[in-house]
């Protein structure tokens, strides 16, 4: 039998995750994590994982708390993780010795740590110390939100998420103009590559688009610490791309990977996360590439940007004769309305 919690336990989980979002895009190939520390009913202190290498979001918690004069109220509080507390030396030392240290009396986290190594191992040993613990708090919300970050653990492959802009006939261009998406759309867009470690695109886009593909115009502040996603190109011959193209010429010029003639993705997505840590990649490439994506099964979430207009034209959102090697069905699916656009969302199953 468990330890029984309280609603209040469920808000200031949902609290704690709530902070946790603020290391999208930062943390990798750390997964983002929120904590939330209180005496009694009172906030004493709250912090997350800010970038791989530095303090956990426990231990962030807990300086926090001591920076605002509560170092006195730190023993016998709560902490509250979105996932459980880490208890093995990495880059930093484990958050467990961290809740020994400053006395804390009680853990309440979110997600059981999913490697095999470290599963219920905190639990454990901060039980036989005699800290009360609490697992699997608004658990179902934790793991969706982890879901890129446990995925990219259990496969050793990035999450890939596809986001298109297409026009209600599926086109990908319009006769006239650049951009499909109008401005508050691109901002939507703009906030999925802050959350992004790198985002791929073929030699065709580059060709026909000369796009910079980096953090422009997002929703969210960026953090000093974000650094531009890896910008991935896959083509035949790089001779092919222009010379002056910006992701070739910019400031981010060293955040380009260009890949030739590749003839297994998985192969190459798994160089991606080995060799430059990317856990969640966004595809904002051409509609053939796409499709080479979706028929190798390597696409797990789907955005779509709808623009309401009809243009005709012969750039397909996902192009060809034949169907796909299997019929994609999105569950969880929320469409959200920016400016005169509707955004599409969901995650991609057989």
């Amino acid at each position: 039998m468990g330890i029984p919690t309280t609603d209040i336990d469920q808000s200031r989980m949902l609290e704690a995750l709530r902070l946790a979002q603020l290391g999208l895009g930062t943390t990798s190939p750390n997964p983002p994590v929120g904590a939330l520390l209180y005496a009694g009913d009172k906030l004493i202190g709250q912090g997350y994982h800010e970038k791989a290498g530095e303090a956990h979001a426990e231990r962030r918690a807990i300086q926090d708390a001591i920076e605002h004069d509560n170092a006195h109220l730190l023993k016998g509080a709560t902490l509250y993780v979105t996932l459980e507390p880490c208890s093995s030396y990495g880059k930093t030392p484990p958050c467990t010795d961290a809740i020994l240290e400053f006395g804390l009396a009680r853990v309440v986290y979110g997600m059981q740590d999913p490697d095999a190594r470290h599963r219920g191992r905190a639990k454990a040993l901060l039980e036989s110390k005699g800290v009360q613990v609490c697992a699997g708090v608004q658990e179902e919300a934790c793991k969706a939100f982890l879901r890129p970050w446990v995925h990219s653990l259990q496969t050793g492959l990035p999450w890939v998420m596809a986001k298109v802009a297409c026009t209600l006939d599926a086109r990908m261009v319009r006769s006239a103009e650049r951009w499909i998406s109008c401005p508050e759309a691109l901002r939507i867009a703009h906030e999925l590559r802050l959350q992004s470690d790198a985002i791929l695109v073929g030699g065709a886009t580059v060709r026909s688009d000369n796009p910079a593909l980096t953090i422009r115009t997002p929703i969210s502040h960026v953090p000093i610490c974000k650094q531009q996603p890896w910008r991935v190109v896959l083509t035949r011959h790089r001779s092919s791309l222009p010379k002056d193209a910006k992701i070739l010429t910019d400031e981010h010029a060293s955040r380009t990977i260009v890949y030739e003639c590749v003839e297994n993705l998985q192969d190459m997505l798994r160089e991606l996360h080995d060799h430059y840590g990317v856990v969640r990649l966004m595809l904002e490439c051409g509609g053939h590439l796409l499709r080479e994506f979706l028929d190798s099964g390597l696409v797990q979430e789907w955005v779509q940007d709808m623009a309401p207009m009809i243009g005709g034209g012969g750039a397909l959102t996902v192009p060809g004769e034949d169907f796909l090697t299997r019929e994609l069905h999105l569950h969880d699916v929320t469409i959200q309305q920016a400016g005169v656009d509707f955004v599409l969302r969901g995650f991609v199953g057989s």
